[in-house]
């Protein structure tokens, strides 16, 4: 089943949101004037700051923010956007849990190992999580300040609050925590850049995120999603613990072998009641905690079945994408040591190794196709220069994947 993940959720109110590329211009079109709200934006400016000034904030801080402020309105295409590519879930967390990722992840587990420790004695979140989803959320860090992934801020909300018309009391509410943010002296507006729905830094925290789980864990008196990691991870860590509701010293879940005729989906019950069903651990392991409550999921039919603790849940509350909760949950256990799933997806590959992805984009790159960089990381220009190679060889799907089919087909080629 083809499965579209190009599109995140923001982090509140499950919604849609995509790392997107270069800053928009923030000219405004027709067609962004006619979805806009019932008042000129400046006018719109001016009526708003009656409800900035509701929730305390300065009316210096307002007009320094607001005053010249020019709406993107580039985000209302995103926000209303096709995905530009589909992926089945063995391709969704082959791309994310890819050797590049895993090298990367490896290298921050050692850099960051005193402040990870702390991290989970202080939350009680494993602190293989927190890199798993740090990994998933900016590739630790490494999209945080890149303008071809992010842009400024204040822009972005204030034309999704003013101009788009079916969530605005939340885009309303989220320009408006960022206006705090700023008040408080937090940040200035131009160090607030993000996705095109404002989730900022490290872990992505939209503005809400910031300002109620947020936390100083670095001691310098400013509470920041991007800069050092501190902040970041342990706010993200306390969002896990309260929201989340994660349960210290336990697992995500295991994948596991199903008998003969068991359908892939079932409700809460203890590990050791789904044994005696006859549920067993893929590795053959036994199972450290048979009283766990844990819940039964197959997401592809003849693939990989899992049982799922609370603990995933809880991983779940930051995304509630079951796949997005699974690609960190699998990332996490790789950087412990951890090996690939045992059991294959049906009409999957295994994931192409770091050395194999840079052969791929260099041949790409040699033939003509723009990959920007051959780095073995699998970006927007890599998944691009792939998708017009296929159009171009006729391989069908054309689905910008960088997999083992598409090398094979370029050393054919004898490119």
């Amino acid at each position: 089943m083809a499965m579209n993940f190009s599109r995140r959720a923001v982090l509140q109110g499950a919604l849609a949101t995509l790392v997107s590329g270069a800053c928009g211009s923030g000219v405004l079109t027709p067609s962004a004037s006619a979805q806009s709200a019932r008042m000129p934006f400046p006018q719109w400016v001016e009526a708003f700051g009656a409800r900035a000034r509701s929730r305390g904030i300065s009316g210096a801080t307002y007009a320094r923010v607001m005053g010249a402020l020019k709406p993107d309105t580039s985000v209302y295409a995103l926000d209303k956007a096709q995905p530009e590519f589909k992926e089945e879930v063995w391709q969704y967390l082959n791309r994310r849990v890819s050797d590049w990722r895993i090298g990367i992840g490896i290298e921050r587990a050692r850099e960051y190992a005193p402040l990870l420790e702390k991290i989970e004695r202080t939350y009680g979140v494993d602190r293989y999580v927190m890199l798993g989803l740090w990994g998933m959320e900016s590739a630790f860090g490494d999209v945080v300040t890149n303008p071809k992934h992010m842009r400024p801020v204040f822009p972005a909300l204030a034309a999704l609050a003013w101009g788009e018309p079916r969530r605005r009391s939340y885009w309303e509410q989220e320009l408006l925590n960022a206006l705090v943010i700023v008040d408080r002296g937090w940040a200035r507006p131009d160090e607030m850049i993000g996705s095109w729905a404002g989730a900022m830094g490290h872990t992505q925290w939209m503005p809400e995120v910031w300002l109620n789980m947020g936390v100083d864990f670095n001691g310098d008196g400013k509470i920041l999603p991007f800069g050092p990691p501190d902040d970041a991870l342990a706010g993200t860590a306390q969002y896990i613990a309260k929201r989340g509701k994660y349960r210290r010293g336990e697992g995500w879940g295991y994948e596991v072998r199903l008998p003969e005729g068991m359908g892939g989906a079932g409700g809460w019950k203890s590990i050791a009641a789904w044994q005696d069903k006859g549920v067993t651990r893929a590795t053959g392991k036994p199972f450290p905690r048979p009283g766990e409550q844990a819940r039964l999921w197959q997401p592809v039919a003849r693939g990989p079945a899992f049982l799922l603790t609370r603990n995933f849940d809880a991983i779940k509350s930051y995304n509630p994408a079951n796949t997005y909760a699974l690609a960190i949950a699998h990332l996490g256990d790789r950087l412990k040591g951890e090996g690939p799933f045992v059991q294959q997806f049906p009409g999957g590959e295994r994931a192409p190794t770091l050395a194999e992805v840079q052969e791929l984009q260099k041949r790409l790159t040699a033939a003509g196709f723009d990959t920007d960089g051959t780095d073995g990381r699998v970006g927007k220009d890599t998944m691009k220069a792939i998708r017009d190679f296929q159009l171009k060889v006729g391989m069908q799907p054309a689905d910008g994947y960088a997999g083992l089919k598409v090398l094979a087909r370029l050393r054919a080629s004898g490119v």
